[in-house]
């Protein structure tokens, strides 16, 4: 079966931008900004995105082009003789798997959110009600359960129809629609008055709230954003052209991704310092904290619905390579029909998801008692904790000291003595990003901490 290839650079690259620009950068990256004194983080967050995932993006998409594998796959024919470094692979599948069993359950309630806007349900309530009307969605497993399953099917759909019909036909779609969105909301955004105290926050140099754990911080949140360890970008690269420049791609897409997450910082930063709220407010920003502050804006029911239909695509350019991910690898490696394996897939990351969608009640009551927090973050932070960092650092390791050097001269469409930009991406993944990658892992266990 001969493989699909994207039909044009312009596919890939909105593809992978709407891959890399999920709820990590639409969730994730504003608190974590809030958190970590603004303007510091953020300089630390691009030097990071720069200095350790443009390299790595770089390497995954190379490994996939040169193998014209998905992550398991590529791993085994480039290490021929050397099976240990597939597990490289397996711990991009299995991260792809299980994130995508709880970020459905996510994007269900954003799902649940447009159908709230739209109603108008948020209409003078007060904050404590906004949110009650959260935890009551959260706790009520029926509900949660059925938008996890909505979403989960929205998303299968899609990947059934392969890699031009689905998966680059609509990250065409959404990704321009939510980019169209986002430019939107910021325009309306810079009407407001705490605009400008946004701006200040996000730009002006603030040593508060920023220390050497930021920097760490910043480094874990280049690599998720990026969609870096998690199989994702190895099997977009095995449906790139050879006329294409990986480093050229990479380098846009990366910088999309950071405008992007500026602007999303902007836009939702403008709306909190408006109505004199803290920007660490944490994950419940999202769902407790800007419904309220929305239904105080004229136009109110348009702008929450217009926010999180955002957030919903946001949600499903990024579900895509995690569902194909899986599915691709199961082709491969067992020989099934991508419509076979993309709904066993869908079936598998459902009902493990459920246990996500159940987390907040009483069914799930005792996990929480037993392990320190419920499903859905005891999930989570194990992806984020241990399998990304580590299936990273093995795939830093592999494609510094053990993929052969001809093999990325080729893929880098330079000659053997190599130019600079290769010699310093080849130095790089060598000696600084795993190691750098390793500190991050270190943070994370608790091993070591700043006092």
């Amino acid at each position: 079966m001969s493989r699909e290839h994207w039909s044009s650079r312009l596919g890939f690259i909105f593809a992978a931008v709407g891959s890399a620009v999920g709820l990590g950068v639409l969730w994730l990256f504003p608190y974590t900004v809030g958190e970590n004194g603004g303007c510091l983080f953020l300089i630390t967050y691009m030097a990071c995105v720069v200095v350790i995932g443009i390299p790595v993006l770089i390497g995954e998409l190379l490994m996939g082009r040169s193998s014209q594998r998905a992550a398991v796959g590529a791993f085994t024919k480039l290490a021929e003789h050397r099976p240990f470094w597939k597990v490289g692979g397996w711990f991009g599948v299995i991260s792809s798997f299980l994130i995508m069993s709880f970020y459905s359950v996510i994007a269900g309630y954003g799902l649940s959110y447009i159908l709230m806007s739209l109603s108008n349900s948020f209409e003078g309530m007060t904050p404590e009600q906004v949110n009650q009307a959260y935890d009551t969605l959260s706790t009520s497993g029926d509900i949660a359960i059925f938008w996890h399953f909505i979403f989960t099917t929205i998303t299968m759909g899609i990947v059934f129809a392969g890699v031009r019909k689905g998966i680059e036909r609509w990250a065409k779609i959404m990704t321009r629609a939510l980019l169209v969105i986002l430019l939107v909301l910021f325009f309306y955004s810079m009407r407001l008055s705490g605009f400008g105290e946004a701006a200040n926050f996000v730009f002006a140099p603030n040593w508060a709230n920023f220390d050497f754990s930021s920097v760490l911080q910043a480094l874990g949140l280049a690599f998720f954003t990026l969609s870096l360890g998690q199989g994702i970008m190895i099997s977009y690269g095995s449906y790139m052209k050879e006329k294409e420049s990986i480093p050229r791609v990479a380098l846009i897409v990366a910088s999309a991704v950071i405008v992007v997450a500026i602007l999303v910082a902007m836009t939702i930063f403008t709306v909190v310092f408006t109505f004199g709220y803290s920007p660490q407010e944490g994950p419940g920003l999202i769902f407790k904290t800007l419904p309220y502050l929305f239904a105080q804006l004229p136009g109110s029911l348009i702008i929450s619905t217009t926010f999180f239909v955002l957030f919903v695509f946001t949600a499903l350019t990024s579900s895509i390579p995690f569902l194909e991910v899986v599915a691709t690898n199961l082709m491969e490696l067992l020989g099934w029909r991508r419509k076979k394996a993309v709904l066993l897939t869908a079936m598998g990351t459902f009902l493990f998801g459920i246990p996500s969608a159940l987390a907040r009640t009483d069914v799930m009551k005792s996990w929480n008692v037993i392990y320190g927090n419920d499903f859905l973050g005891t999930i989570n932070g194990l992806v984020g904790a241990w399998l990304i960092p580590v299936g990273g650092l093995i795939t830093a390791v592999f494609m510094g000291w053990v993929l052969k050097k001809s093999v990325i001269c080729d893929q880098f469409h330079t000659k053997r003595s190599g130019s600079v930009g290769f010699e310093l991406w080849r130095f790089g993944m060598r000696w600084i990003i795993p190691v750098l990658i390793a500190l991050i892992i270190i943070q994370k266990s608790g091993v070591w901490t700043q006092s």
